[in-house]
């Protein structure tokens, strides 16, 4: 099994370095513009491997796609960061560009591959990727919701001091400060709903601590995240190559269901070896189903801008 990693900066290195340390695949190819720097970047990984104990092979190229060919699974983490005074349309505009152009030239080697999309903002450069592609619905799949999950279980397992393994809660929605919607009322603790520990003041601080997960790391370091990104990708990579089945909150393509049409926006689905393979419905009530609305409203106000361009 092979797969391909676009963008070898902070996250797609660390999710090139997740996927190799639990040998998720037999080959991991890392791609990027920067001349030699995922050359780099893979032999530094490579000389990791008698010390870690594993066996898959990496290679490292300078945009040259021919080597990505045959991949199962391709991992887009490119682009550029949103920077001061630039606006949402402006990055849009730049990854736009960027996302199209890295797909394309994915499947002109690897026509069959899941395409698994990390750049932002993400809701609109994964609607983007499966509008450009053309590509069957169930091979485009954006990795934000898991990312945001995992925040919610962080700030979740602080409250109630407990282990973040025995949670189980979920984001839905945008991956955007504003967008996402984190499932308060059907988080649990080991099957028993966490607001008979936590009250509803604390849990809107949950909920409120992690719609700006991303903002506060950016915040403290100076940066986007990569670590939890990283891994997330990976966890996304791991599901489709081993055809686990796992339940992730991913953006992936509506028709009718909660409701939207039309948009690539954040809801729990079942991910094998064929992608996504079946969307779960947590029958939102009504006020849930009115945040979830909302948030793809702003979706599709951000996806016009691609008319624009």
């Amino acid at each position: 099994m092979k797969v391909t990693v676009v963008g070898a900066g902070a996250v797609g290195a660390t999710c090139a370095d997740n996927i190799v340390r639990r040998e998720i695949a037999e080959e991991l190819v890392l791609v990027d513009i920067k001349e030699g720097f995922a050359e780099g970047k893979a032999l530094d990984l490579t000389q990791t491997a008698s010390l870690l104990g594993f066996n898959t092979r990496i290679t490292g190229v300078t945009g040259d796609y021919s080597k990505t060919a045959g991949s199962a699974v391709c991992v887009i983490t490119s682009g550029i960061p949103r920077k001061p005074g630039m606006t949402r349309e402006e990055l849009i505009g730049t990854n736009a560009k960027i996302v199209e152009n890295v797909a394309k030239s994915l499947l002109e080697y690897s026509p069959n591959a899941i395409i698994v999309v990390i750049s932002n903002p993400m809701d609109t450069m994964t609607y983007l990727a499966l509008k450009a592609t053309g590509l069957p619905k169930n091979r485009v799949i954006g990795m934000g919701g898991i990312l945001d999950s995992a925040r919610f279980k962080t700030y979740l397992q602080k409250a109630l001091d407990c282990s973040q393994s025995d949670l189980h809660a979920t984001v839905i929605g945008g991956h955007g400060d504003t967008t996402m919607i984190p499932l308060t009322r059907l988080a649990t603790l080991n099957g028993t709903p966490v607001s008979n520990f936590l009250s509803e003041d604390q849990l809107k601080q949950v909920a409120a601590d992690t719609m700006v997960g991303g903002a506060t790391l950016t915040k403290l370091l100076g940066t986007s995240a990569w670590y939890a990104p990283g891994a997330a990708g990976a966890a996304l990579v791991e599901s489709i190559v081993r055809n686990q089945k796992k339940v992730f909150p991913c953006c992936v393509a509506l028709d009718g269901e909660y409701g939207q049409k039309d948009i690539c926006l954040g809801v729990p689905v079942v991910i094998g070896s064929n992608g996504w393979e079946k969307i779960i419905d947590y029958k939102l009530n009504d006020a849930e189903q009115a945040e979830f609305n909302k948030s793809a409203e702003a979706v599709r106000n951000m996806n016009a801008v691609l008319d624009t361009l």
